[in-house]
């Protein structure tokens, strides 16, 4: 390729024209330029080990090995009978929502107390405390007593003279 003309060239502006032709190098500071090259650390290394790993098994699969499996396509829409009791379940629905109570009449309740009377519930707690005396009854607070007997069986000889009268 030939070079372009001159008059193809762009133009550059006279003012920076006039600061690149004054522009000397002894104006810019002095830096040291430090390149770092960051190296991976062995954990990057070992991840990238195990992604390449895990990438070549994936490509290299054998499809050959797997087994057919038949599938059963389930259809998830409801049957007739689950329609039907779906539609009943929401005209009652409905019918509740929508009730009209301007044919109902106003009934006053009677509540009844089903609690016993007074003298029941009494009775019942002296049964409970008499019984409950019963059972708790400790008979480590009686005290020993010897017993005599007043009414002595009679002898044999008292029997045979009885016998004879």
């Amino acid at each position: 390729m030939a070079a372009p003309a001159l008059k193809d060239l762009p133009k550059v502006a006279v003012d920076l024209k006039s600061q690149l032709e004054g522009f000397t190098t002894d104006k810019l500071k002095n830096t040291d330029t430090q390149e770092k090259i960051i190296l991976p650390t062995a954990e990057d290394v070992a991840t990238e080990k195990s992604q390449k790993n895990l990438f070549n098994t994936i490509e290299g699969f054998d499809s050959t090995k797997l087994k057919h499996a038949e599938t059963q396509e389930k259809n998830p829409l409801p049957d007739k009978d689950v329609i039907i009791a779906e539609k009943r379940h929401e005209t009652i629905l409905n019918e509740v929502e929508h009730f009209d109570q301007s044919g109902m009449h106003h009934v006053e309740t009677a509540e009844k107390n089903p609690l016993p009377p007074l003298e029941a519930i009494e009775q019942e707690k002296t049964k409970n405390n008499f019984i409950n005396g019963i059972e708790n009854f400790d008979s480590t607070k009686l005290k020993h007593t010897e017993t005599c007997e007043k009414n002595p069986l009679p002898t044999k000889e008292i029997i045979e003279e009885e016998k004879k009268a």
